[in-house]
């Protein structure tokens, strides 16, 4: 379905809803706003990190653990 639908036709089912409910949609939809925001900023910044050669030393480091030292497998 194209967009300016979908905006459409929840434009008009949201204008049909009584006073209470308004504000659970605009709270529902700030709450998907800021988790799409916090999605984004979070790849931005592992997006970021992956091309820093901050830790690249690590690479190099043999592994000291490895599964069979674990007590507890999850």
């Amino acid at each position: 379905m194209k967009r300016e639908i979908i905006l459409s036709r929840t434009i008009n089912n949201i204008s049909l809803l009584p006073d209470w409910r308004l504000k659970e949609v605009s709270d529902y939809v700030e709450f998907l706003l800021k988790s799409f925001e916090d999605k984004k900023t979070t790849e931005g910044i592992m997006k970021l990190a992956s091309k820093l050669k901050s830790f690249e030393f690590l690479n190099e480091e043999e592994d000291l653990y490895d599964e069979n030292d674990l007590i507890e497998k999850y």
